[in-house]
């Protein structure tokens, strides 16, 4: 039976690729519970008016809800060097479910805040899903799966805000909650059957494992500088995220919040031609790809700084092209990192997991705040321009000369 397998019979049949319903499985699941830290962002105006929350204690929830992820990252994705992978996936799918309903039913800002905590937490399912992806992955397609799993958890990202943005409007709020969770029930329930079971790799206390993450980062020069240019291309893409539906909402656009959730279509456009990067560097060596992934999202970002001298219809195109271009520069970039990274220590795939990620997300929160800042001083062509400097300072990393470690 699949599910009591263990990976040391399933990675090492060589020469072939993971089954298309194991890869479905990671990337539907990797893409799912990554969604359910977005779903609420767009809903928080209509949210706040039914349980008469301010809007102060409303803005706390995404905040909470990102906070969880990056202590979950931290502090629990590490777990799965330690223990089964399969089982963390199960018990995090269950957490992750019953946060959800939770939320969804909440009678108070004070439960849904408890609530928001809890989801980013569980919501780290994602970080177990794509180690194992690298693990259970042939050497000679490791790229190209972790790069479709890593496309179902950015479509997960960019998504999530379009499609809970409908149903709050058509159904309420609530029942995005109560669909989100019976998505994490139905990805469990599958996960249950599909995926096969992990040895450990290290049988470290918790404690000892969560000190050898500070090892693993000074022993590796490799680990940190794809750490620090993920993290500089990090604070480019939130930036531009975090304050995009403000941006359009002024003059000359005075479009509504739907109109910026539609710009995750264009990002998800982006994210689907992400694969071709994992097959490039199976192909042509993971090196390449980061530098094209960091010069790509360089000249999205720059091109940006052409708007001023567009008409509004034209500088639409010019943002919903630049998304496509620094989304697919910025996946590119992450699958080929993780690429590296995987291959450092592949007994610590989880814990370099979880430096890679959490320097992402001290990047995209960065970003965020550095985009509100910029955007309140210097408008949209701030916001460019910090995204033009961070892409640049990426590829610059990636382009210095590598140093042994």
């Amino acid at each position: 039976m699949s599910s009591i397998q263990t990976t040391h019979a399933t990675a090492t049949a060589p020469g072939h690729g993971l089954p298309a319903s194991l890869i479905l499985l990671l990337a539907a699941g990797a893409g799912l519970s990554v969604a359910s830290l977005y779903y609420v962002q767009p809903m928080l105006g209509v949210l706040g008016a039914d349980i008469g929350a301010s809007t102060r204690a409303v803005g706390f929830i995404p905040t909470l809800t990102l906070l969880g992820y990056a202590l979950g990252i931290l502090l629990l994705a590490p777990l799965g060097d330690r223990f089964d992978r399969r089982r963390i996936v199960l018990i995090k799918a269950a957490a992750l479910c019953a946060a959800l309903l939770v939320a969804g039913a909440a009678p108070s800002i004070g439960v849904l805040l408890a609530a928001s905590l809890a989801i980013g937490l569980a919501a780290t399912m994602a970080q177990d899903l794509v180690p194992a992806a690298a693990t259970l992955a042939p050497d000679a397609t490791r790229g190209k799966t972790v790069g479709t799993v890593m496309t179902g958890l950015l479509l997960g990202i960019l998504l999530s805000r379009v499609v809970s943005g409908f149903v709050a409007e058509h159904f309420g709020w609530r029942a995005m909650f109560i669909a989100a969770a019976a998505s994490i029930a139905l990805i469990g329930a599958a996960a249950w059957r599909g995926l096969p079971r992990f040895r450990p790799t290290t049988h470290l206390a918790y404690g000892a494992l969560l000190g050898s993450l500070g090892t693993l980062w000074s022993r590796h020069g490799t680990l940190r500088r794809a750490a620090l240019a993920q993290a500089l291309l990090a604070v480019g893409f939130s930036a531009f995220w975090s304050t995009l539906a403000v941006m359009l909402h002024g003059a000359p656009f005075h479009l509504g919040s739907a109109a910026a959730g539609a710009f995750g279509l264009a990002g998800a456009a982006g994210a689907l031609a992400a694969p071709l990067a994992g097959r490039l560097a199976d192909r042509r060596g993971p090196e390449l790809v980061t530098r094209l992934g960091a010069g790509l999202a360089l000249v999205s970002f720059a091109a940006m700084g052409l708007a001023p001298l567009m008409t509004p219809h034209a500088q639409l195109w010019l943002l919903a092209l630049a998304a496509i271009g620094f989304d697919l520069g910025m996946q590119a970039a992450l699958i080929a990192h993780q690429t590296i990274v995987y291959g450092i220590e592949p007994g610590a795939r989880s814990r370099l997991n979880a430096v890679l990620f959490t320097s992402m997300f001290i990047g995209m929160a960065t970003g965020s705040a550095l985009g509100a800042l910029v955007l309140a001083s210097w408008g949209w062509a701030g916001v460019t321009a910090l995204a033009t400097a961070t892409a640049s300072a990426a590829l610059a990393v990636r382009l210095w000369p590598r140093q042994a470690t």
